[in-house]
């Protein structure tokens, strides 16, 4: 841990100290990293589940600063189940795109590394233990068995090469095999009309800053999935789009998973993304997972203080505030992490228990759980009794009772008919 001074800053001498340990630290993993002809056998595993496309396990992705040692992900656990799509929602810099790097091996290297856990992706008839893979492999995983949708289309696309040659180039790397060109330009045309660009042909002669925003995110989504990969990691996709582009945008995704049977694990801050598309939700705050279950047990029973906070600080239909709820406080120092609850500073439900060491997972359901100290069996009654939580969070529980109740008798109806 870094020692300050009392003014806040570090001291020369404790900068040097930690510039030292860090490129020791660096040089290790990268030693493991840049091996060659490693063995299949070192990275092989077995799934956990068959039916899960991904599964990480106990996952810490660290960078390592001048200023100390930032624990981005640190110890997560969900699984991404196959042909199901995974929400995964909480606050910027709660370490939701580095586990999705780290998928992918793209966090940045050598100050970030895998640290320690692991991710086991299926590949069907066998299955790879990610942070192990060599980095010649990981680069026919990429693309092939897992593809990502990156936040910003403008920074992802390359401005001075033509549409056409960007998508032809990863259609190329990963399935160009015994292709001519004019063969990978009709596979590429084709992506480009699956994700709904009438005009494909002049598209693919045209240059990034002449497309609109939804257009270029199109064109991004078609070469993510122009060879047809199992585990599609979607980045905040409708962030920097209007609310028209947006609802285009997630149909597309939802219609081409179906068409081609894949996983989505869709990374998103915005809750009312997540209701509409995700079949399971994993709630991250910084770097762990305090809460995880499938969408309605997350928005219409949330457990966690900061699911509760987040949902509260959301509109809901058919009630109307003054003024939206705010989550007090501010999100600990990542250098430095607390070693009791990360949320207890910020929280309004706290028990004397949460001074404590970190809690672990409670399991509230077959398919629901949460980490926090409400919830051992002493406090359970408190936990879930309207009258212990503040007035926004219960007005925001009681409005989403309500809207359940309603979609019941709606479906009631619609059964009846």
């Amino acid at each position: 841990m870094a020692k300050k001074r009392e003014d806040g800053y570090l001291s020369g001498r404790e900068a040097r100290r930690i510039q030292k340990e860090n490129r020791r630290i660096i040089n290790e993993f990268e030693k493991k990293r840049k091996r060659k002809n490693v063995p299949e056998s070192e990275y092989l595993t077995t799934m956990h589940d068959p039916g899960n496309a991904v599964e990480f396990d106990d996952l810490h992705t660290f960078f390592f600063t001048d200023s100390g040692t930032v624990h981005s992900v640190d110890g997560v656990t969900f699984s991404v189940p196959i042909g199901k799509t995974v929400g995964v929602v909480g606050e910027s810099g709660c370490g939701k795109s580095v586990t999705s790097l780290s998928l992918m091996q793209l966090v940045q290297r050598p100050q970030g590394q895998i640290v320690s856990g692991e991710i086991r992706l299926n590949l069907g008839n066998k299955a790879y233990e990610i942070s192990k893979v060599p980095q010649e492999k990981m680069q026919t995983i990429r693309g092939n068995v897992v593809s990502m949708i990156f936040q910003e289309p403008m920074t992802s696309l390359n401005p001075v090469f033509r549409i056409g040659d960007q998508v032809d180039e990863v259609i190329a790397l990963h399935d160009g095999e015994g292709k001519s060109k004019e063969e990978i330009k009709q596979r590429t045309i084709e992506a480009l009309e699956m994700v709904g660009i009438a005009n494909s042909e002049g598209v693919y002669r045209m240059y990034p800053h002449e497309l609109s925003g939804g257009m270029r995110q199109r064109v991004m989504i078609a070469m993510s999935l122009a060879c047809n990969p199992k585990v599609i990691i979607a980045d905040e996709p409708t962030t920097a789009l209007d609310v028209t582009i947006q609802a285009q945008i997630l149909d597309l995704l939802r219609n081409l998973k179906d068409r081609i049977n894949s996983s989505i694990m869709l990374i998103t801050h915005d809750l009312g993304v997540i209701a509409e598309m995700a079949d399971y939700v994993v709630v991250m705050y910084a770097g762990r997972v305090v809460e995880q279950g499938t969408a309605e047990d997350i928005f219409y029973h949330p457990a966690h203080p900061y699911t509760m906070g987040l949902m509260a600080s959301k509109p809901v239909v058919g009630k109307h505030v003054e003024q939206l709820y705010s989550i007090p406080g501010k999100v600990p120092n990542p250098v430095n992490m607390p070693d009791y609850c990360y949320f207890r500073d910020r929280c309004e439900m706290c028990v004397k228990e949460c001074s404590g060491a970190y809690p672990h997972m409670i399991s509230l359901s077959d398919t629901h759980k949460v980490s926090c100290y409400r919830f051992l069996e002493e406090h359970r009654k408190d936990a879930e009794n309207p009258e212990k939580m503040p007035s926004a969070v219960r007005e925001m529980m009681e409005a989403m009772k309500r809207l359940h109740e309603d979609n019941d008798s709606v479906k009631a109806e619609e059964g009846e008919v």
